[in-house]
């Protein structure tokens, strides 16, 4: 059976603590064939590159403040102190570029990659004009970045974005899928990266161990059943079928990082909600947005 989850250690190769789906992953899925990542943690000083490709790539700060060159160009990202301090600059490449990432004082970033045939113009998008999203309600609310989705970026494929969940909270929910390409639905692939913090305030002790959940099950006749404990570097890859919730356990934020593009002609995401659930998002109307929410600087 094909190994959907990959705890942190699980995907390394050479520089990288995650290298799966891209252009030079050693580490192979089968059946998996249009999105990437690859995270790697630079010490001072330090740098990694990626040879030019037929793919197209966003670098994305998740600790630290980077330089990334692409074309002769460097492109200084301010970054952040955590994933739970509100946006990043990030920097996307288009295909056949090679990129070089590296660290004056030390970080970690993700290359969130994709299979590309067209290549558009690098382009930095800063943290200020990143669109921040609150979605949902209640213990359903969370906060999306939408830097790398069509109405920001323009792109070839991918479909890029990160959600935060305050401590408690349930995202990716009420459970959806797109794995179909029909009318209200694309087929598209989807990574999941996470990080996890003990919530402030929390009075959690010293040694609390910071965890998450994520679902994942059939729509068809294709098997797959996924309930995965997550933690910081964890990666759970959905290839197709319903996918949520993602919970945020109580006492602890989660956040993932997504990457999603497929074989279809629309670089687009419509869903469709398992049927059983998808009435929970009535019951939003009624509901104020979790007052823990937007998480800025390190809120």
């Amino acid at each position: 059976m094909t190994n959907w989850v990959y705890p942190l250690g699980t995907a390394t190769d050479g520089k990288w603590d995650v290298s799966i789906g891209t252009s030079d992953s050693s580490l192979t899925v089968d059946g998996w064939a249009h999105t990437g990542l690859k995270v790697a943690s630079l010490a001072a000083g330090a740098t990694v590159e990626l040879p030019a490709a037929d793919e197209e790539r966003i670098v994305v700060p998740l600790n630290g403040s980077f330089t990334v060159t692409v074309d002769s160009t460097d492109y200084p990202l301010a970054g952040r102190a955590s994933v739970f301090s509100g946006p990043s600059d990030v920097l996307y490449s288009g295909a056949g570029r090679a990129v070089r990432i590296s660290s004056a004082d030390g970080g970690r970033g993700a290359v969130a990659t994709a299979p590309a045939k067209a290549s558009y113009p690098t382009r930095l998008v800063s943290a200020a004009e990143t669109p921040v999203e609150l979605r949902g309600a209640g213990n359903c609310s969370r906060q999306v970045h939408n830097f790398g989705t069509p109405a920001a970026l323009e792109a070839d494929r991918f479909i890029v974005c990160e959600v935060l969940t305050p401590a408690g909270n349930w995202s990716s929910y009420p459970p959806h899928k797109h794995d179909e390409e029909k009318d209200g639905e694309t087929s598209l692939e989807e990574i999941y990266y996470f990080e996890t913090q003990v919530a402030a305030a929390s009075g959690a002790p010293a040694d609390a161990d910071a965890i998450g959940y994520q679902r994942v099950y059939a729509s068809d006749e294709r098997p797959i059943d996924v309930a995965a404990e997550v933690r910081t570097g964890d990666v759970v890859l959905v290839p197709y079928g319903w996918h949520g919730p993602a919970m945020a356990a109580p006492g602890y934020d989660l956040y993932y990082l997504n990457v999603m593009a497929g074989p279809g002609p629309v670089r687009e995401w419509l869903i469709s909600d398992d049927r059983h659930h998808g009435w929970v998002r009535q019951t939003w109307e009624n509901q104020d947005i979790d007052p823990r929410l937007p998480f800025v600087h390190g809120k």
